[in-house]
């Protein structure tokens, strides 16, 4: 699938970070529909600012499955699996943090940002 189209698919600057491992359209067990699964890898760039520390890239953490906006009426979970890099000298993993999943959920934050509003009238809450 051609990158600059899927961009528009995912949340925002996503690709940035990860790049597409597989793309998988699959059949959901307990709900018998169709599902996309987007397979994604964190890029081999550390974030750090202390660029004295030498690193060594430990290959991927567990991959963690978040929900995001369906296309075409099927539902789309990002298999996400982050890099883990290590410090040579002191031997403590650290890995990169990134805000792609709401706190307390597995849902990106745009589409639990949009779910929170769909419930809510304004002027039941904001009084």
């Amino acid at each position: 699938m051609e990158l600059s189209v899927l961009s528009y698919f995912l949340p925002a600057l996503i690709l940035e970070h990860f790049e597409l491992s597989s793309f998988q359209s699959l059949c959901d067990i307990k709900t018998k529909k169709e599902i996309f699964e987007i397979h994604l890898d964190e890029k081999n760039i550390i974030n750090i600012d202390d660029r004295l520390v030498e690193y060594e890239s430990k290959g991927f953490s567990p991959s963690s499955r978040v929900q995001d906006f369906p296309i075409r009426g099927k539902a789309v979970y990002l298999i996400l699996r982050k890099r883990r890099w290590r410090d040579k000298a002191t031997r403590k993993e650290i890995s990169n943090h990134y805000n792609f999943v709401a706190k307390g959920s597995k849902l990106t934050e745009e589409i639990s940002d949009f779910l929170k509003g769909t419930g809510r009238d304004p002027r039941r809450y904001d009084q």
